[in-house]
């Protein structure tokens, strides 16, 4: 009976997808951001009612409710129903079912690049400021861009190791392209099989609007084992040391639907690439999350967008606060103050106006290069920032209007969402790791 309770527990481990200790403060974030998100979004949609060039403000209503919070709501309550263990399908980022698991490679992160190189693949960018501009520049001229990023899916708890794809014909709106994750160390597929990688390829047909969180995304090709098939041949073509096994009926053949709204069909076989045979340079792939930035050029170009985009924003929010508290202090308070007294309390709020805008800016340049605790410091002053907005507004202290309180108080949530998600979580651990 013990050794029948011990197999069990060992076999229920071996499906369960490990959690990184750092994401569970995360996610007591993740959960604060997207209630900061619902307010602001709420706010913003009650003004525009108003009057009618407050119409207008249906562009960031749209904006925040498709990349804010329709996604955090769909993490947390996927969180909740969608099993945490491997049934060969990755997550979004928001924590949707994506794309199916149709693919594995047994051999090192350097085989891997080398056949995938061989065989006519790109590395696909990471998502940073540079490269989201690059997209949107190609896409919207239909310039080629061979190394264009894709999307962020999940497995084993953490985003994708690494991308390749190919364009087609030059036009950034379809492209073959296959994410893989580094199976844990001792990982067991369901059934008992090992192998090295695991992957999801897809073929992107066109650009539009995701079905479930509104966002402008990639649609893809419904026959998923088309472009899994379309891998393996085109890495054996490449590499004729290279060879294949095929676990069939690895999962039950379906159809389905992704993270996108996107209907998908499988067969249910899992193809694995067998590369011991091939040769290549014994070195790890240069991933640029495991290198720690030093420069302000290698921090914007490796930094994550969500990162970034919370220093803009944090920056933007300090210089406002700062331009308001000034202007607040010589036009309400001077009247009422004699000339010294007037000129000394504007001397004191300048001072210390600026000391807490560097700070500020301070901490945000160590949150580019992947500070852990200049992170969690920034969010706790956001979080005290956005509590004390909000009971401003319910005691009455503050009027509910288009006005600085409310600009600022978006701005604070808006850089809350950004540096409490995924992908800002997970730069600050690895840079922690490469500073070890």
């Amino acid at each position: 009976m013990n050794e029948q309770r011990t197999s069990h527990r060992k076999f229920d481990a071996q499906l369960r997808q490990p959690t990184e200790a750092g994401k569970r403060a995360d996610r007591l974030w993740f959960l604060v951001g997207a209630l900061g998100a619902a307010w602001i979004t709420v706010l913003i949609g009650m003004q525009s009612f108003r009057s009618w060039w407050a119409l207008l403000l249906f562009v960031p209503v749209w904006a925040m409710t498709a990349y804010l919070v329709l996604p955090r709501l769909h993490r947390m309550l996927s969180d909740l129903y969608v099993p945490n263990y491997f049934f060969g399908r990755t997550r979004t980022a928001d924590g949707l079912l994506g794309d199916p698991v149709n693919l594995g490679v047994d051999g090192s992160a350097s085989q891997l690049d080398a056949v995938m190189t061989a065989a006519g693949w790109h590395r696909a960018d990471e998502i940073t400021l540079k490269s989201t501009w690059g997209i949107i520049a190609s896409t919207l001229s239909r310039r080629s861009y061979p190394t264009a990023p894709v999307s962020p899916l999940m497995l084993f708890g953490r985003r994708h190791d690494v991308a390749y794809q190919q364009e087609v014909d030059g036009n950034p709106k379809q492209r073959h392209h296959v994410r893989f994750w580094h199976c844990p160390p001792g990982w067991l597929l369901p059934g008992g099989a090992k192998t090295d990688w695991l992957g999801a390829g897809t073929f992107d047909t066109d650009v539009g609007l995701s079905l479930f969180t509104l966002q402008v995304t990639h649609r893809i090709d419904e026959n998923t084992d088309e472009e899994r098939d379309y891998v393996v041949s085109s890495v054996l073509g490449a590499a004729p040391q290279a060879s294949v096994r095929v676990l069939k009926d690895f999962t039950t053949g379906y159809h389905a639907r992704n993270g996108g709204g996107d209907a998908f069909i499988t067969d249910g076989d899992l193809p694995i690439l067998e590369l011991a045979a091939v040769s290549a340079d014994e070195h790890a792939l240069d991933d640029a999350r495991e290198i720690r930035p030093q420069s302000a050029e290698q921090v914007f170009s490796r930094a994550p967008l969500s990162t970034v985009g919370a220093v803009l924003v944090l920056a933007v929010g300090a210089i406002v606060d700062l331009v308001n508290f000034i202007f607040t202090l010589t036009q309400a308070d001077v009247a009422e103050l004699g000339e010294r007294d007037a000129a000394l309390a504007l001397v004191v709020v300048k001072v210390i106006g600026t000391i807490l805008t560097v700070a500020q800016l301070v901490a945000c340049w160590f949150v580019l290069r992947g500070g852990r605790r200049s992170r969690i410091l920034l969010m706790c002053l956001l979080l005290s920032g956005i509590v004390g907005a909000a009971l401003a507004y319910l005691d009455g202290t503050a009027q509910l209007a288009l006005n600085g309180a409310l600009l600022s108080a978006s701005f604070m949530a808006l850089a809350l969402l950004l540096l409490s998600s995924e992908s800002a979580g997970a730069w600050s651990r690895t840079a922690r790791r490469a500073r070890a």
